[in-house]
């Protein structure tokens, strides 16, 4: 039976389709297209579109001739409830080039016909010229989620055996195909659930398919500069004279109304003028006359859009709203931008030499990738790297960054086989969730510097529309380690680390030998070393008159040495000694030396023209060049910071055990209960808050709360005494200076002298909030918490609880999931970590099942992103036992369910741009 034959019961109400259903997507050639879902008033556009459709893509839909469609046919089709019937459409130059949809079977016998169908019977349609990009692949994955959102179980195909296309589309999902072949139809049925694999297929596609759009940006055949101008000084004379002097291997056309050439070249008064084909058209004109020219680039065919016009959301919000208007153009003809507001992109590969920026100065062929996204900076950037010898592989500046991300070069870096090490200078962060999952899979093969402006504040700068990240700063950085990323202070930190990893190979540990001539400067390497956790085992002072012999033995030896991992040389000649000689000792260690070799040489900032080994790649500095620092500090702390990179690259975090007696579906069905109840959300009653913790095996000890001293006593009676009570309000039980809690209590007279004394200690006892529990086993206090922010999703910390751990912010923070060895680091990286493993001779904390709450609570969190916010305030962690004394929770109705999360989308312009 095909969809269409499958009829809604009547009355069936008709639902909102949720604003998330609606996206931008990015196909498998790197163009965008616009997903949404069917609208009545789509009628003339689902005409038009099933005219184009081949009469073979027809059968195979509806298994017979069907050339037209009917006005019921159209009506069907374009008028659905959003609950039993849903479809989507794709979207390409105001076109309709895709249909997707499923039908729910018949809804079981007295369920409520406002209750989602558990099986579904999908079904696509595929404009023949648009085949092969990947369309039926993301119809199916933003179908699949909303069929997950809406209770939907299974999916149901049915599909001719001669449609190899389309069941090539299932199978390459990532379910398990469940098949049957009855009557010449193949029958393909599968659960829908968002398993590791298909998100893994799904997270493979984006990768490919944002790479592939990056790719055509830094390799094109051609490029216009639309705004070319005659006049000297100008934007648009810079852009063609710094592409055409940059010895760019393509053709280069220049766009200008007014004029008949520009610099030499013919000019064109329109992109489609223009004679021959155009991949990449870099824009210089007014604001207001951008939106044309997206017209006119999207009519020619270009690739995308390199906007170098200011006057965007830097501006304001009239310049906000027409960079909205001026990305949503674009996306619709499938076209990509960077920009606007940038300074350009450049890609030193002597195959394109592509220099498509406001910069004169194209830095070196280099083996570093680098994002930035501030134009004027970029400029200060480019010299930067070029006074030190560095050199890239490319260079993106991306301005406002309205379009093209930080997340889509990490895409294209992480294949990039010029590019080893990749720099970021990120201004904000718009989509932390997908920078974190990616960078996770890119640090394992390239390592990634990074420098984060407003790291304190978590300022976001004008221009950049994007919202605030709502977890601490502490939970930030947290992110970057976790994804195995070296966060930086400034950018010549960030310079210092690069040139290290650019040319010489990853320490094995952190034991580092110091060799110079100076006994002062060894002392401050020494120094150095031990305030950033690196370990000197092997220091040797030459004296102020070594040679390079001198050197040379000194740095064999220690190389030679299996309890040295790197080594520091420093450097200061005696006057009138140029230092050729021990520089080219410092060289040809460098180049053999399988273990990392910094210096401080003469001062020397970079890779010095004397320690360079020559590439054969092109490289200003091959690889082997040392890199030298004006001070042995820098040289150090750079050390230090690659050094974490490599444990932290040789460390193995895979993904943790799923702890038993996990019940997501009665977790689920509590959340759905209390926000159908609670539709503006609210924080859990003890029954409800036991029930969610117990679903994830979590224990709460007993609390009876109490208002009257015959409650205490009756409380403490039925839970057999031994019992303590205790103020439960966080004016009391944070101040660790006034007394809220009477222990030791086993008899009603001791009851009734408790509740007497904290009555007469605590102001306003009414308002306390007393409760009465059983006397739990001695132990360190600690708490664990989680929240779900709207931008950065879960976040789980741990610390030692009471109010000085929230004043000296000494908590440890990850991002859910969470990797196998995270909850064992958590619990050790924080200050106050010797108080669980027998600090002053105290009994050591069995940490084992504090781990595995914290694992218990990131799942959660994971899972669950209704629950705004889980505090397991006081967790008494002992010798044998680990019991939780005071939770609470909240749930909150979530607009966007992490929908990121499990379908191709791109971010959404009018909310918030790409990180």
């Amino acid at each position: 039976m095909t969809a269409a034959e499958h009829v809604v019961p009547p009355g069936t109400p008709t639902h909102v389709a949720p604003r998330h259903w609606e996206a931008d997507v990015l196909l498998r050639d790197g163009r965008t297209a616009h997903i949404r879902p069917i609208r009545p008033d789509d009628d003339e556009l689902l005409v038009e579109f099933y005219g184009r459709v081949s009469d073979q893509s027809k059968y195979y839909r509806f298994f017979s001739p069907m050339p037209h469609l009917s006005q019921r046919d159209v009506t069907r089709f374009t008028q659905v409830d959003h609950l039993h019937r849903v479809a989507f459409v794709m979207l390409l130059s105001e076109e309709m080039i895709a249909l997707g949809s499923y039908e729910g079977h018949p809804l079981p016998e007295g369920a409520p016909p406002e209750s989602g169908p558990e099986v579904a019977e999908v079904a696509f349609l595929v404009e023949d010229a648009q085949q092969g990009r990947g369309i039926g692949q993301l119809l199916l994955e933003h179908l699949a989620q909303a069929g997950r959102e809406r209770g939907v179980d299974r999916f149901v195909a049915e599909v001719l055996p001669d449609n190899s296309r389309m069941i090539q589309t299932f199978r390459d999902a990532g379910y398990r195909l469940l098949s049957d072949y009855e009557d010449g139809v193949i029958t393909l049925e599968f659960p829908i659930a968002s398993t590791d694999t298909a998100i893994g297929v799904m997270s493979s596609r984006e990768h490919r398919a944002e790479a592939a759009s990056i790719q055509a940006f830094f390799n094109p055949r051609s490029v216009a500069v639309i705004g070319a101008s005659r006049r000297q000084d100008t934007v648009g004379q810079a852009l063609v004279r710094n592409l055409v002097l940059g010895d760019y291997t393509g053709r280069v056309y220049v766009v200008n109304s007014s004029a008949k050439a520009v610099s030499g070249l013919p000019a064109y008064a329109t992109v489609g003028e223009i004679p021959g084909d155009v991949d990449v058209a870099i824009v210089a004109v007014p604001a207001d006359a951008v939106q044309d020219v997206v017209l006119d680039c999207a009519a020619k065919g270009v690739h995308g859009l390199i906007v170098i016009s200011s006057g965007f959301a830097e501006t304001g919000e009239e310049g906000r709203q027409r960079q909205r208007r001026m990305v949503g153009l674009a996306r619709s003809y499938g076209l990509r931008l960077i920009g606007p507001n940038c300074l350009g992109i450049i890609n030193t590969d002597p195959e394109v030499n592509l220099n498509a920026s406001l910069s004169s100065l194209k830095p070196a062929r280099g083996r570093a990738g680098f994002f930035c996204q501030s134009g004027a900076l970029g400029s200060a950037i480019l010299e930067k790297v070029n006074n030190r010898g560095l050199g890239l592989s490319t260079f993106v500046s991306a301005g406002n960054r309205a379009d093209v991300s930080g997340n889509d070069l990490l895409q294209y870096w992480e294949e990039d086989d010029s590019t080893e090490v990749v720099l970021l200078y990120l201004e904000s962060i718009g989509n932390p969730r997908k920078f974190s999952r990616i960078a996770r899979r890119v640090s394992l093969r390239k390592p990634i510097i990074a420098v984060r402006s407003g790291r304190t504040t978590q300022g976001v700068p004008m221009g950049h529309t994007v919202r605030k990240i709502g977890a601490p700063p502490q939970a930030v950085d947290a992110m970057f380690r976790q994804a195995g990323v070296i966060q930086v202070d400034t950018l010549d930190e960030m310079f210092d680390v690069a040139q290290l990893l650019a040319h010489q190979p990853l320490p094995r540990g952190r034991r580092v030998a110091v060799v110079g001539n100076s006994d002062a400067l060894g002392l401050l390497a020494n120094d150095a070393a031990a305030a950033v956790g690196l370990t000197v085992t092997r220091s040797v002072a030459l004296g102020a008159d070594a040679t390079g012999p001198d050197f040379e033995d000194a740095l064999d030896a220690a190389i030679d040495d299996p309890e040295v991992d790197s080594v520091v040389a420093v450097y200061i000649p005696p006057i009138d000694v140029s230092g050729v000689e021990v520089a080219d000792v410092l060289a040809a260690v460098g180049e053999q030396s399988d273990k990392p070799l910094v210096s401080s040489f003469l001062g020397a900032e970079g890779v010095p023209e004397l320690l360079r080994v020559p590439d054969v790649a092109g490289s200003t500095a091959g690889r082997g060049s040392v890199p030298s620092y004006p001070a042995v500090e820098g040289a150090v702390r750079a050390l230090a910071r690659v050094v974490e990179y490599a444990v932290w690259l040789r460390t193995p975090n895979g993904p943790p055990a799923v702890p038993e007696e996990v019940d997501r579906a009665t977790a689920r069905g509590l959340t759905q209960r209390l926000l159908i109840e609670n539709p503006d959300g609210v924080e859990l009653e003890p029954a409800d808050l036991t029930t969610l913790l117990v679903a994830y095996g979590i224990e709460l000890w007993d609390s009876r709360p109490v208002s009257t001293l015959a409650e205490a006593t009756r409380a403490g009676r039925e839970l057999g005494w031994d019992v303590v009570l205790k103020a439960t309000t966080d004016r009391l039980r944070e101040r660790p200076d006034l007394a809220h809690v009477w222990r030791n209590i086993g008899r009603p007279a001791e009851m009734k002298d408790a509740w007497e004394s904290l009555g007469q200690l605590i102001d306003d006892a009414a308002t306390a909030g007393f409760v009465v529990q059983k006397n739990a086993p001695p132990g360190v206090p600690v708490s664990i918490f989680s929240i779900e922010d709207p931008l950065f999703g879960p976040v789980v910390s741990f610390g030692i609880s009471g109010p000085l751990t929230e004043l000296l912010e000494d908590r440890s923070y990850r991002i859910p999931p969470l990797g196998e060895r995270d909850p064992a680091a958590m619990t050790r990286e924080i200050k106050a970590a010797p108080m669980l493993f027998g600090y002053r001779g105290s009994e050591v904390v069995d940490i084992e099942p504090v781990e595995d709450l914290i694992r218990r609570v990131a799942m959660l969190q994971h899972d669950l992103p209704q629950v705004s916010s889980l505090e397991l305030s006081l967790v008494l962690a002992g010798a044998e036992t680990c019991n939780v004394l005071t939770a609470r929770a909240r749930v909150d109705p979530v607009s966007d369910p992490r929908s990121d999360w499990f379908v191709r989308r791109m971010p959404s312009i009018g909310d918030t741009l790409p990180g």
